[in-house]
């Protein structure tokens, strides 16, 4: 089962629609008692990192977020569910992310055109289970004007360009976090999201 958190910030038709497609069984909650009887957790997003992180607090999701993820419990972010996991972002400095991954998030160059928006290249870290059955650099969809930059680069699983390389995917054990928006991203979206639901 997995939970997929509705806080009133998220996209959360299409990414439920999506998961049910490649076979999760998904339990579509605002409600944090979910979280630990859950298999695995997954945060959508999008709109502003102040807004997402207001909304997960005032639900009183952020403390059992972060101790399921510390746990070990698999967790998906994606898009601004992705950037929530990071300890802060230029978009809103007094707002405090999950700090599960150790950075900041910024905004792109003032001379790039933001946000970038439509299909892009991921180059793939090999060998990771994000990418399992997915040909390195295909293109995957957009919608974002900051993007994460972790203290441990060590994390990234993908980079993509945008008048500068960024890390566009990142991976721990537990954690996948997606700058792009796979419920949106067609065949290879779903690929991942089924990787993730199988892992």
């Amino acid at each position: 089962m997995i939970a997929l958190l509705h806080y009133g910030a998220g996209n959360i038709r299409s990414v439920a629609k999506a998961l049910e497609a490649v076979g999760a069984r998904v339990n579509v909650t605002g409600n944090r008692k979910d979280i630990p009887k859950a298999d695995k957790i997954v945060l959508p997003g999008v709109g502003a990192f102040g807004k997402t992180v207001e909304a997960l607090n005032a639900g009183s999701l952020m403390e059992p977020l972060r101790d399921a993820v510390l746990s070990g419990k698999p967790f998906l972010g994606i898009c601004l569910g992705a950037q929530a996991l990071f300890d802060s972002s230029e978009e809103n400095p007094g707002s405090a992310g999950l700090g599960i991954l150790k950075g900041r998030v910024v905004r792109f160059p003032g001379d790039l055109k933001v946000p970038h928006l439509g299909w892009n290249r991921v180059l793939q870290t090999p060998g990771l289970p994000v990418w399992k059955g997915i040909p390195d650099g295909s293109f995957f969809y957009f919608a974002h004007s900051y993007y994460f930059v972790p203290e441990d680069a060590s994390c990234a699983a993908g980079r993509t360009d945008y008048g500068l390389d960024f890390i566009s995917a990142v991976y721990t054990d537990a954690v996948w976090g997606l700058q792009f928006h796979p419920e949106k991203s067609q065949k290879w979206g779903l690929k991942i999201l089924e990787n993730f639901v199988r892992q």
